[in-house]
């Protein structure tokens, strides 16, 4: 059978018909995933084209996937949060979807909450397990879009329901499908382990059941690749199940999905999520789930912050997105959740942007981007920082004035100054005599206080 594929802009055959196959024993892929060792990465040098597509958006599971790793957020945290969310993403919906649970009233009082504001973007959207009982809170809530746990690995498949097999969860899973369809409600199918299924034998003929359930409704059923124990890579010709590319080119072409209706989330227990997430965007998939500051289950999500700047330096548009609220989040997280961010994570650890060199103080007195990554005052509204310690040498103490004064470049102290040579010498007795701490501010202060005298006032009064 002919079919025209708008992305190419030519004719193709659909050469395989892929049905569902019932294994006489459970796929574990215990080659690739070999019981008491590091899971294996396995080649068969097959290459699928890298075709991002038109569009690509972020969409968020902090209040579900996220929220599952720290304590509870009360419904003033999560719709401030929200609000917070909404101002990042712009007016065009960067950030396009919310997901949220519905179990408890506190999360119904959170979601009631969200809805109040307003906002088109993000969506409000429910997470569910596939079952009738979970399908009422989301008519009870009046939403327009729920999330539907669909796990595809045998893993799961297996042993979370006993005397089951592959077609049983398959109906399982139209059931609640056709019911949300029937109240009118879109479905967002989670397939949950994709990186441990038989891609060939469950997932696309899976995919092609919803599918033809959508051309049945004529609603869309989004299809959610959940790399749920970050086993996915990036890497071409890297073979399936663990092939990110290989997943989202497979739902694309061999289940026929739109790339508009394809939608990864990444957990980062191989230090991969990020990098996933970004190959998912080119190979094909529109959207992207992500948590603020990359919270979540074990090691975490892709962190909703990285993905802002991913898609700024692969599609541009800093104008339709307020980066500022980056770290107007991080601090809410900090001060109001009481969240403790590692201090070197990129873009929202108090130190992402700090040295304590002295040599690269040296070079950030005589140009900012020898090492900075970017104007981070301008885009984060978080200026670059030099921190002091037994490394830090003349350079270092020099620019720490020069920074915390803010003094213009005619009023600069030089890094010869005799009071830097002072405070530098005063330093190294602190660390020839067992210090291990970096300088505080205050230390730092009376130190200038001392030895600087035109700036000796001034330092008094901010010790004041």
């Amino acid at each position: 059978m002919l079919r025209f594929d708008k992305h190419t802009q030519t004719l193709q055959r659909d050469e395989h018909l892929f049905k569902l196959q019932e294994p006489e024993e459970p796929e574990y892929y215990d080659d690739i995933f070999p019981e008491g060792k590091v899971p294996r990465i396995a080649f068969n040098h097959r290459h699928v084209p890298m075709r991002p597509a038109s569009a690509i958006w972020i969409t968020d599971t902090t209040f579900r996937d996220g929220q599952q790793a720290m304590p509870p957020f009360t419904p003033e945290q999560i719709i401030t949060l929200y609000d917070m969310l909404h101002k990042l993403g712009g007016e065009h919906g960067l950030v396009r979807v919310s997901e949220f649970f519905l179990y408890q009233q506190r999360d119904r009082e959170a979601v009631q909450g969200c809805l109040e504001l307003g906002h088109d973007y993000p969506e409000v959207t429910a997470w569910i397990r596939a079952n009738s009982k979970d399908f009422q809170l989301v008519k009870e809530m009046g939403l327009q879009e729920t999330g539907i746990l669909t796990s595809v690995s045998d893993y799961h498949i297996f042993h979370k329901w006993p005397n089951t097999n592959r077609r049983m969860a398959i109906e399982r899973y139209l059931s609640i499908v056709k019911e949300c369809l029937s109240e009118g409600i879109r479905c967002r199918c989670h397939f949950e382990d994709i990186t441990r299924a038989d891609f060939y034998g469950f997932v696309v003929p899976f995919a092609i059941e919803l599918r033809k359930l959508s051309e049945e409704s004529g609603m869309p059923i989004r299809i959610r690749a959940c790399d749920t124990m970050g086993y996915g890579v990036p890497y071409p010709g890297a073979s399936l199940p663990r092939s990110v590319p290989g997943i989202i080119y497979g739902l694309n072409y061999h289940a026929g999905y739109p790339s508009e209706w394809l939608e990864w989330h990444g957990h980062n227990d191989f230090h991969k999520a990020l990098v996933n997430a970004t190959t998912a965007w080119l190979y094909g998939c529109s959207a992207v789930n992500a948590t603020c500051m990359g919270i979540g289950e074990r090691t975490g999500n892709t962190p909703i912050e990285a993905l802002v700047m991913e898609y700024l330096a692969l599609r541009g548009g800093e104008a339709a997105v307020e980066t500022h609220m980056i770290t107007e989040i991080a601090n809410y997280f900090r001060t109001e959740m009481g969240y403790d961010i590692p201090a070197q994570q990129p873009y929202v650890g108090s130190r992402f942007n700090t040295t304590l060199a002295g040599i690269h103080a040296d070079a950030l007195a005589k140009d900012r981007r020898i090492y900075t990554i970017f104007d981070t005052e301008k885009v984060l509204g978080v200026p670059v920082d030099v921190q002091i310690s037994d490394k830090s040498g003349h350079a270092g103490v020099a620019e720490w004035i020069n920074l915390h004064f803010k003094l213009e470049t005619d009023a600069q102290i030089s890094k010869d100054h005799p009071g830097v040579a002072k405070m530098v010498r005063a330093i190294a007795e602190q660390y020839d005599q067992g210090r291990v701490g970096i300088e505080s501010p205050e230390e730092l202060l009376k130190m200038v206080a001392e030895h600087i005298p035109e700036l000796a006032q001034r330092a008094r009064r901010l010790l004041d």
